[in-house]
């Protein structure tokens, strides 16, 4: 049997950068991944923002990891040279009752200690953004654009310089504890090994909680139920006349059919909000249909047949779609009583903002 400090399960940019933060500490690390690739599912999938923190409610650790998360994101794209871009963000109401919402966003973003916001009239968003239509708007200059898969690499270089192992194809089927604070692996792929490691981390994403049922000892009450929360992005062929995000004030359940950019300046829309009992990517052209009207309440001047299908992701989510919003769970030892692990449960979105200080508490854990 092969043994390991540390196994972080999922190669992720939760699981990256916790192999990182460990690697860089002198652990020993393992991530196992089972796709054939890195950030297959979530992480490759987002809108790749960098979020300011504008939305979570204060003291919770959306809020708190996002905002540190994201002035720690700058330092290290500087200092790595993965691409970014601090484009910033506009929140519009394009009707008068949608200002109180956008009052609401103000408020919290502030209590969370996000600076800079900026309210802007009709006329001064005219000026900033000449093809938007709205009543007023919400600037957040913080928020930013990244190259999601740059980041990823980026990290995984950094962790395996360290002497982190990334491993793909490799699911993990299910954990024993054993004497001692060790737990025994059973890995899966073209050549399953058996492992033995002192601690672990499931940063399993859209698995954590169907992972969290296969390792012994994990009670079952202190595991959330998962639900998929599935969006489709439509991409605007031709450029777009815009320079920053736009942010419709948002719906239960997801943002709203929000613009983004990417570095190359193409324009993207979503994600909508389907809530599915399974894991498929298809995005099927027809759903793009329902996209323009909403699309159309902020850029009028939107052309048909202009959209074409571009990519879908699903949110790891753990409360349903009737069911408030909840915070990221990380659990350790003191709730599951298992030494030595660590669960993050519910890391959507900000999870990629938010990734190195939840990084931080699998390390710590």
């Amino acid at each position: 049997m092969d043994e390991i400090e540390c196994a972080v399960i999922g190669a992720g940019v939760i699981g990256l950068a916790t192999a990182r933060a460990l690697a860089l500490a002198r652990r020993e690390v393992l991530v196992p991944e089972r796709a054939n690739t890195i950030g297959f599912e979530t992480s490759s999938r987002d809108s790749e923002v960098i979020h300011g923190g504008l939305y979570y409610p204060a003291g919770r650790l959306k809020a708190r990891s996002c905002v540190a998360g994201r002035e720690r994101l700058h330092r290290y794209c500087r200092k790595r040279g993965v691409p970014y871009a601090q484009v910033g963000k506009l929140i519009v109401a394009t009707k008068d009752a949608e200002i109180a919402g956008i009052e609401r966003i103000a408020k919290t973003a502030r209590e969370n200690g996000v600076d800079g916001l900026q309210w802007l009239t009709a006329t001064q968003v005219q000026r900033l953004e000449a093809a938007l239509r709205c009543v007023a708007a919400l600037l957040s200059p913080s928020t930013g654009i990244i190259d999601s898969h740059a980041l990823m690499l980026a990290v995984q270089g950094e962790a395996e310089a360290a002497g982190a192992m990334v491993v793909l194809r490799t699911p993990m089927l299910s954990g024993r504890r054993v004497c001692g604070d060790g737990l025994d692996l059973a890995i899966g792929g073209d050549e399953p090994p058996s492992i033995r490691c002192r601690c672990l981390g499931n940063a399993a994403g859209l698995y954590a909680p169907a992972l969290a049922r296969t390792i012994d000892g994990v009670p079952r009450e202190t595991i959330p139920p998962a639900y998929f929360c599935r969006g489709v992005y439509f991409s605007l062929t031709g450029r777009a006349p815009f320079r920053c995000l736009v942010y419709p004030v948002r719906p239960p359940g997801g943002l709203g059919v929000h613009l983004t950019l990417d570095l190359a300046g193409q324009a993207r829309f979503g994600p909508d909000v389907d809530w599915v009992s399974e894991v498929g990517y298809t995005v099927h052209p027809e759903r793009g249909e329902a996209f323009y009207a909403a699309i159309r309440s902020y850029w009028p001047e939107l052309r048909h047949s202009t959209l074409q299908p571009g990519y879908a992701g699903i949110r790891p989510k753990i409360s349903g779609p009737n069911d408030p919003a909840v915070d990221f769970v990380v659990q350790g030892p003191e709730i599951h009583g298992v030494p030595r692990l660590v669960n993050l449960y519910g890391i959507e979105s900000p999870g990629l903002t938010a990734s190195m200080p939840l990084a931080d508490g699998l390390y710590a854990g």
